[in-house]
């Protein structure tokens, strides 16, 4: 009986943590996947202000200066798939910046791996200053555009509350040669941007997907370049889940495959932020094509 009791105690005092455990978003895959990269990542503190900023730098494996690419990460913080998708980026050709936007935020001054779970996480990043985010991005951006290696052309790419900042911040930056959102929402005054805005959204998120046509709207009302691309039976935040190895639908692997090759390729077309305000306005809502029958199949 007392052995029983004991061994009771023990497990009330660890069910907590096994709880815990089990509800975090596993990303080993993601981590995996990072590690045996080739490419060359290193961490640089970027300074403005009083505030110091831990931001992930990933070189691309190229001949030629490349095109700076500012990655805002999710809701989640820099997590082990947004350091992951700097690095496919970057295997695309690009230098990649992710700042880490809860430096410092995080327990004892830790940033988004010092938090203790996931609802931590998102708090800490649903509260941040909108205006401390600008001036964080504006720092990654400086810092790119003044790299050795780095060509002259910058573009922002962010996803899900990244996806919002994104939007956010072609309306802050006007050397921004394009900027890229996903499954992120418009800002509410969109006079100021000069970059063409591309837009990547889930068809099954209502909650993003009833904001673009107002969005649409108002960006063709400014005069603004602006092309959302909806990819049916995707969910919001496909381009994790669609290389998950534990994600069910497989809808979100053929959108995630589609976006990451409509992304590549406005990147490699992209031009200098002064040319790319040139010409006529672009405002189109439309769907992805759908994938043949064996894409389908195979993406099961």
């Amino acid at each position: 009986m007392r052995s029983l009791l004991s061994r009771t105690r023990i497990w009330i005092a660890v069910l907590p943590f096994l709880v815990v455990a089990t509800c975090l978003p596993a990303q080993d895959w993601a981590k995996a996947r990072l590690e045996k990269s080739p490419r060359h990542r290193e961490y640089v503190t970027l300074k403005h202000d009083n505030r110091s900023v831990q931001a992930l730098v990933v070189y691309p494996e190229v001949k030629e200066k490349a095109t700076v690419v500012v990655l805002i990460h999710e809701i989640f913080g820099l997590s082990d798939w947004a350091k992951e998708m700097a690095d496919e980026l970057a295997g695309e050709g690009f230098i990649v910046i992710a700042p880490d936007l809860l430096s410092g935020a995080g327990p004892n001054g830790g940033g988004s791996s010092s938090f203790p779970d996931q609802d931590a996480t998102v708090k800490a990043v649903s509260g941040l200053n909108p205006d401390a985010v600008m001036a964080d991005l504006d720092a990654a951006a400086d810092y790119g555009k003044k790299l050795p290696a780095a060509n002259g052309k910058i573009a922002v790419a962010g996803f899900c509350w990244g996806g919002s900042k994104s939007f956010a911040f072609a309306t802050h930056r006007k050397d921004l040669s394009a900027a890229f959102v996903f499954y992120g929402t418009g800002p509410a005054d969109v006079t100021t941007i000069t970059a063409p805005v591309y837009g990547f959204y889930a068809g099954n998120d209502a909650r993003v997907g009833a904001t673009v046509p107002g969005t649409t709207d108002a960006m063709k009302k400014a005069g603004k370049s602006y092309d959302p691309v909806t990819y049916e039976g995707a969910g919001h935040g496909f381009m994790r889940a669609g290389e998950d190895p534990g994600d069910k639908n497989p809808a979100n692997k053929t959108a995630r495959d589609q976006a990451l090759d409509r992304l590549v390729k406005l990147l490699k077309e992209m031009k200098t932020a002064s040319a790319a305000t040139a010409g006529e306005p672009k405002q189109t809502a439309r769907k992805a094509d759908a994938p043949a029958c064996h894409d389908a199949a195979s993406s099961m």
